[in-house]
């Protein structure tokens, strides 16, 4: 027994919607398992860690800057306008604060708007080639930024959105 065009073309639309449907229902699920309030956690996570351990090879002990730290402001992260001095500092304490109130989830919308600036600093003045890599950091700190820091934070038990 043949089919008519019509039917066949019937049968495909309804296959399409078929498999449509079905991949609707696996996108829904997938979107109930991965909750916003994993996924920020595992972003202020990562890109806490990112800044952090770039913090920590700008300092001894503490919080004291390398004589190394200056060294790299004066000659390979040259900013206009900034002594090289007060940028070490500014950029060692950023990459150490930021990232602690991320990985706690406290600030976490101020946090990644300031992350978001240093990684604008360093793409525009300093590794302007490197925007791949600038470009993925930009994207988990701009999630931050618009959707916050989830249930699983600080701010969400102070009742900071």
């Amino acid at each position: 027994m043949s089919t008519t065009p019509q039917a066949s073309a019937s049968i495909e639309v309804g296959n399409r919607r078929g498999l449509r449907a079905h991949w609707n229902a696996v996108a829904e699920r997938l979107t109930r398992l991965v909750a916003h309030d994993a996924l920020a956690l595992a972003t202020r996570v990562a890109v806490a860690a990112i800044f952090f351990y770039s913090g920590r090879t700008k300092v001894e002990g503490f919080l004291t800057l390398t004589d190394s730290a200056y060294e790299l402001f004066r000659t390979e992260y040259r900013l206009p306008f900034v002594p090289p001095e007060i940028a070490a500092h500014l950029a060692a304490y950023s990459e150490h604060l930021f990232p602690l109130l991320l990985v706690l989830g406290l600030f976490t919308r101020l946090s990644a708007l300031a992350l978001l600036g240093m990684t604008l600093v360093i793409q525009v003045f300093v590794y302007p080639d490197a925007w791949p890599t600038h470009l993925s950091w930009a994207a988990l700190l701009l999630y931050l930024a618009g959707r916050g820091a989830g249930r699983l934070s600080l701010d969400h038990a102070l009742g900071i959105r």
